[in-house]
């Protein structure tokens, strides 16, 4: 047993084992259900990212949250549960929150059997990583640097006031000591990294440097505009398919490489498109995620309560704790016409369509209910 010594055996995750991939309850259900719930747990965040997703979210104060017996309550009515997700802004932000609500939700979580996840910059105290360490299945930070340099001059940008060099580097250095030291200690520790005008190029040396913290895997994602990115130079697709050809020539192929929210499927009109399909799906310890939000997963607000498809999207509240069962607000995000439009999925690619960032960026005048899968 590892320093992090868990209170329930579960089934390792592993590229076999994906437990929010909502493929997974489609083929077991015969439809998509509920099964994973996020929890956005602050607005604060002691960075403001070029690139965040949630960035308009933000803020320097938040009042209080909803209590959390209540919360377990409504976890309690989903018949389905298999994950729990948290985030932020940084979740970790405030002790008081890591006390209060996240290791409740956890050991709740752990009771229960279902698995969890936190997205984290695990740029604070190892302290408060290490209290949550014992229930957690996956620690998921944000990796997008060659450098402390790199880190100062994407990290900040949206601070709203000058951050020092020196500070940004022993930020940089603690989250390297920390993904480092919760790796050792046998933590899952799973680093994402984007696609994007920035990263596209150097992903390779992004890499090696998430192997050299012992992170267990690299998930790696296009960014798509939202929120901070919303402005930011979109990618081409000819641009992010050479990265991703470009990452898996350079990658260990002893790392776990998780793709998602990928631009490119089975049923694609183009042959270099198709070409990655099948390199990917044949590459050993590569996997592709189908993408949670809208399929098996809901956000929820801990603040307000209200529920959301996904936590960055400029959808409005599709219903609130309060008053709505998670389950029922799930089942009316289906009769959605929004949904309607992308409720796809080819099962014998695994594969469950575009997510509506996806379609938007890339895809607007594609009806993917009426495409079929070529390879």
């Amino acid at each position: 047993m590892n320093d992090y010594e868990q209170a329930a055996i579960l089934k390792p995750i592993t590229p076999e084992y994906d437990p929010w991939d909502p493929i997974r309850s489609l083929r077991q259900h015969g439809r998509h259900v509920l099964t994973s719930v996020e929890f956005t747990v602050t607005n604060l965040c002691n960075m403001r990212c070029e690139h965040c997703a949630v960035g308009d979210a933000l803020t320097m104060t938040e009042g209080a949250r909803i209590p959390i017996a209540d919360l377990i309550r409504r976890l309690d009515e989903v018949e389905h549960l298999e994950t729990i997700s948290i985030t932020g802004g940084e979740p970790s932000y405030l002790e008081k929150t890591v006390k209060e609500y996240i290791v409740p939700l956890l050991k709740y979580a752990r009771e229960r059997g279902v698995r969890t996840q936190i997205n984290s910059n695990v740029t604070l105290d190892l302290s408060r990583y290490e209290r949550m360490a014992p229930y957690l299945d996956v620690m998921h930070i944000s990796f997008n640097y060659t450098d402390a340099d790199d880190f100062h001059r994407v990290g900040f940008v949206h601070a709203g006031h000058p951050v020092g060099r020196d500070t940004a580097v022993k930020m940089y250095e603690r989250m390297i000591d920390n993904a480092r030291a919760l790796s050792k200690g046998g933590m899952f520790v799973s680093a994402e990294s984007m696609i994007n005008f920035r990263t596209h190029e150097k992903i390779v040396d992004i890499h090696r440097l998430i192997g050299e913290m012992g992170c267990v895997r690299h998930e790696v994602h296009p960014m798509y505009p939202s929120a901070f990115a919303a402005n930011l130079p979109k990618l081409s697709l000819e641009e992010i398919r050479a990265s991703i050809h470009r990452l898996l020539d350079g990658r260990d192929p002893d790392m776990w490489m998780l793709f998602g929210t990928l631009p490119f499927f089975a049923c694609g009109g183009e042959e270099a498109d198709l070409e990655l399909v099948r390199r990917m799906r044949s590459e050993p310890k590569v996997t592709v995620r189908n993408d949670p939000d809208g399929r098996n997963r809901l956000n929820v607000n801990m603040f307000t309560g209200d529920v959301f498809v996904t936590d960055f999207a400029d959808l409005s509240s599709l219903g609130n704790v309060a008053t709505d069962s998670l389950d029922g607000i799930f089942d009316k995000w289906l009769e959605h016409p929004l949904s309607r439009m992308v409720n796809c999925h080819c099962d014998a690619v695994a594969c469950c369509g575009p997510n509506l960032l996806v379609a938007d960026a890339y895809y607007r005048d594609v009806d993917f209910m009426k495409r079929r899968a070529i390879v």
